[in-house]
């Protein structure tokens, strides 16, 4: 699994979204939509999700915890490169 691209947004004070990026899994399946977000206790990042009928934010793609560990942590370490 490695970043396949990540695209650092403008900073803004009402958006706690700092990044996009998209991931490659060792098969070569893309994943495109995740995020890392300035949350109260420091950056993590967050699964894509849709809106579902019921008004709420459904995470469309589900990670294993280790694996979700992982990704947080390759990603994290490619956005400090870019700031």
């Amino acid at each position: 699994m490695k970043i396949y691209r990540m695209n650092k947004i403008q900073s803004s004070t009402t958006s706690k979204t700092l990044a996009f990026f998209d991931i490659q899994l060792d098969n070569e399946i893309i994943i495109k939509g995740f995020r890392i977000i300035n949350g109260s206790k420091g950056l993590f990042i967050s699964a894509p999700d849709e809106k579902g009928k019921d008004g709420k934010f459904h995470e469309t793609v589900i990670l294993p915890k280790e694996m979700k560990s992982d990704l947080e942590k390759i990603a994290l370490e490619e956005y400090n490169k870019l700031t």
